[in-house]
Order: C-alpha cells, then sequence, then structure tokens
C-alpha cells in the first residue's frame, strides 16, 4: 500500500463506498448493479451515496434475481465495461453459481486469453447477530477452491478500500467477500472493531499479499476477516501471560500468499488457524497442508478454530458456540503452547 499522509477514521462500508466512488470518478467504464445499491445504499452501506453522485445510468437497482444480473454483469465486462455487482448475501450464490463458475470464472480461459472479465462480485459473509443458517455463512473456502477467479476478503476499512480499489482496477473475476461486523452498523456488536485509519487518496492493497498485523515469536494465527480482529484482542490479553503471539492476516485466498504462511510458521514454531469458515475440506486444511509440505518444523501439533460442519444456528448461544470467536481461539493458543 502506497504511503500517503491524509486519513480520516472511516468504518468499513465508508472505507468500501470512496474506493467505488474515486474508481467511478477515474474510470467512465466502472459501474455498480444489484439489489437495493441504489436509494437504498445496500443493505451493509456498501453503496451509500453512489446514486445521488453518479445517476441511475451507472448506479442500478435490478430485480430480485441473482442470475439476471451477475449476467448482465458478466456481459457488461465482456463488452469492456468494470461492473462492481453486489450479491446481497454470500449465502444466495446457489441460485446463481453457473453465471458465477461457468461463466464469469471461466470465459478468460475458454476464450484462449481472448476475452476479459474484469468484474468485481461482492457480498456481505459472517454470523454473530442471529440471522439464521441462510445469511451467516462465510463460504470463501468454497469461492477459493474453484479455478478462474480472486478472493479478497479484508479485515479493516483500509484495506476494505484498498483492495477494492485493486480489484476494480484487476482485468480478472474478483469476489470481495466483507464480514457485516467490520461495516460499521449500528446494530452490529463492538464498533471499535469496524473503524480506522483511512487514506484520503486513491491506493491499491497489493492482492495475494498477506500482512503481519502482530509480530510475535510463540506461535503464529493465521487468519482473515473479522477473525483477525478477534485474534488481536486476545493476542493482547495472552501477552501479559508472556505469549507472544504473532497474527497473520491473509487478506485474500486466492492468490494465497503461502511464503508469508510459511515465514512466520518458520519463525514461531507453532501454528494456530482462525477462519469463519465451514473446517472440512476449506481455507483451514489448505493452510495446515502449506505448513506440511514446506517442511516447516513445528514444536507441536497445529490446532485449527473453525466453524463445526453444521449449519450456522439461530439461537444466539448455540451460534456463538459454533463461531471462532475470543474463547475459542485463547483455547487453541494455550493448547499450542503447551
Amino acid at each position: 500500500m502506497t504511503t500517503v499522509e491524509t486519513t480520516r477514521r472511516l468504518t468499513g462500508a465508508k472505507a468500501m463506498v470512496e474506493a467505488i466512488a474515486q474508481e467511478m470518478e477515474r474510470d467512465p467504464s466502472v459501474i455498480v448493479l444489484g439489489e437495493d445499491v441504489g436509494a437504498y445504499g445496500g443493505i451493509f452501506g456498501s453503496t451509500t451515496g453512489l446514486l445521488d453522485t453518479f445517476g441511475p445510468e451507472r448506479v442500478l437497482d435490478t430485480p430480485i434475481s441473482e442470475t439476471a444480473f451477475i449476467g448482465l454483469g458478466i456481459g457488461a465486462a465482456t463488452e469492456g465495461m468494470r461492473p462492481v455487482v453486489e450479491l446481497m448475501f454470500v449465502d444466495f450464490f446457489g441460485v446463481c453459481m453457473d453465471q458465477i463458475y461457468n461463466h464469469m470464472a471461466k470465459i478468460h480461459f475458454e476464450s484462449g486469453g481472448n476475452v476479459k472479465v474484469p468484474m468485481v462480485l461482492m457480498t456481505a459473509v459472517g454470523g454473530g447477530y442471529s440471522d439464521g443458517a441462510q445469511h451467516s455463512q462465510c463460504l470463501w473456502g468454497t469461492f477459493a477452491h474453484l479455478p478462474g477467479m480472486k478472493v479478497v476478503v479484508p479485515s479493516n476499512p483500509a484495506d476494505a478500500k484498498g483492495l477494492m480499489t485493486a480489484a476494480i482496477r484487476d482485468d480478472n473475476p474478483v469476489i470481495y467477500l466483507f464480514h457485516k461486523g467490520l461495516q460499521g452498523l449500528v446494530w452490529m456488536a463492538k464498533q471499535s472493531r469496524s473503524v480506522g485509519d483511512v487514506p484520503a487518496e486513491a491506493y491499491e492493497v497489493e492482492i495475494g499479499k498477506a500482512a503481519v498485523v502482530r509480530e510475535g515469536a510463540d506461535v503464529t494465527v493465521v487468519t482473515l476477516s473479522l477473525s483477525v480482529q478477534h485474534a488481536l484482542e486476545v493476542a493482547e490479553e495472552l501477552a501479559a501471560e508472556g505469549v507472544d503471539v504473532e497474527v497473520l492476516d491473509l487478506r485474500s485466498l486466492v492468490p494465497l500468499d503461502r511464503d508469508a504462511i510459511v515465514a512466520s510458521v518458520g519463525k514461531t514454531g507453532r501454528l494456530v488457524v482462525v477462519d469463519e469458515d465451514y473446517q472440512s475440506f476449506g481455507l483451514s486444511g489448505e493452510i495446515v497442508a502449506t505448513v506440511a509440505e514446506r517442511g516447516v518444523a513445528l514444536k507441536s501439533a497445529p490446532v485449527r478454530v473453525a466453524v463445526p460442519d453444521v449449519p450456522i444456528p439461530y439461537a444466539r448461544e448455540l451460534e456463538y458456540a459454533v463461531l471462532p470467536r475470543q474463547d475459542r481461539i485463547r483455547a487453541a493458543i494455550r493448547k499450542v503452547v503447551g
């Protein structure tokens, strides 16, 4: 990320909007479309004010037909536009997966590299607010498993802006997943996690470059999204007990910064993976496999803190029990450090 002097305190939602607005101002081929992205401003605040600034020709409210409007975005991208398309909840991918994976992700490959699909599919992820099994998943591992798409997941407002800018400018289709708990909405808990210093100027955060957000010597926590904030809180608590925790924010799943993972775990010799996606066949297993395949010597067995293989419960007590929150992260770190 470039070094700039002018910064403000913004929420994740406002940082996203600023990135999109700056790119729309810079490049007339950038358009926004999706359900409630216009007058409503996106139900998680991701497009607030764009309609007033750029008008209905560039900010399009669509009918409730994900297959149709994602298909519209794909067609626009292949014809030279740079659409930012919002899928309201990631959980809705099931009704439009043919457009996402058999078209958006494959057109470049199937055209022999002659047709580009420079579009961003942004969508809300995550639980913690009792919205039930069909509105609370993350599912980033699903998209990362399928070739042809970049997958980015910011953990703070500065990255939310820089990754959005990079995604819009990228010539590849990019899945941009933002956690509702980082948007700064008044009905979400603990607002301090969702506000941060954001440069006013346009800038990019490199897709595929992880960040060490806290250096430590005893154990590496590899994580992303809201779990970065949880891990940082736990790391500060455990520092008082003499446990020095390093926290690695992946920022993106595709490309995955395997070198950063190996370097950090190689330094500490211990690994905890925290992932708000389902545990089996997903990101947490990929991280552990990477460490094993690179021959990193570990002082203790790695531990995964993820969502067990059950739908996200509606009841608050049950939901919090399955999410990778601070209590589970704290227990995992204590386990690996012995």
